[in-house]
């Protein structure tokens, strides 16, 4: 018989029952459940967590601690001005554009940046949250416009729902 998706078997042998511990002299596991007698690992609780050294200061407190990852960073999509050049001349270029052409993807940015690499000879409506100097000057030498959206930390209804209710008191009864 073949062995297909629809009729597959585990190796024989390759499974055990569950181990039934504390269960009576007669299963062979009762009394000190399989733990021995005595010692910090026959109690409950002892401490086999990873990374336990038997009390000896563990390693990852050893090493020093070095690094930091900023909780305002604003991190930017990165668009190059050879990628503005696939659009037709006269066009805006804005977030939505750079989306449907596959430029920009993802969630995980706060705006979106255009920088100097490549060439662009078509003129364009250029509209993002920062520019390199290189790419400004090559859009408006092209004939195109810059235009700089300012970076919004979080939507307006998110911000209304975040404090909703906050500092006001409930009516008493």
């Amino acid at each position: 018989m073949s062995t297909t998706l629809n009729n597959l078997r585990r190796p024989a042998g390759s499974w055990h029952r569950k181990k039934r511990v504390g269960r009576g002299q007669g299963s062979g596991l009762g009394k000190t459940a399989g733990r021995g007698g005595k010692g910090q690992k026959a109690r409950s609780g002892n401490m086999r967590f990873e990374g336990f050294e038997g009390g000896q200061s563990p390693l990852q407190r050893r090493l020093p601690k070095f690094g930091f990852n900023s909780p305002n960073r604003v991190e930017f999509a990165v668009v190059n001005l050879g990628d503005l050049a696939s659009f037709v001349a006269g066009s805006t270029v804005d977030e939505a554009a750079l989306r449907a052409k596959g430029l920009v993807k993802g969630t995980h940015f706060n705006g979106i940046k255009v920088l100097g690499t490549g060439t662009l000879t078509t003129k364009l409506a250029v509209k993002a949250h920062k520019f390199s100097g290189k790419a400004r000057e090559a859009i408006e030498k092209a004939g195109g416009s810059v235009e700089e959206v300012p970076l919004v930390a979080h939507k307006p209804e998110s911000a209304a729902k975040a404090h909703a209710g906050k500092g006001v008191k409930a009516p008493r009864k």
